[in-house]
């Protein structure tokens, strides 16, 4: 492996901004998922909670 910052080529800057972009990719990977579970647990909740009033 090469130093990037060692011979003033940019390659660190490059290197960094690729894994800015991957962090960034994944985050929003995260978020789609969670909202996604959220969403799934809302409409799993709504039949339970129509039940529970027939039966009042």
């Amino acid at each position: 492996m090469t130093g990037g910052k060692k011979d003033g080529s940019g390659t660190s800057r490059d290197a960094e901004l690729s894994r800015e972009e991957r962090r960034a990719q994944a985050l929003r990977a995260n978020l789609q998922r969670r909202k996604a579970q959220a969403r799934a647990r809302k409409s799993e909740s709504k039949p339970l909670n129509n039940n529970e009033s027939e039966g009042s």
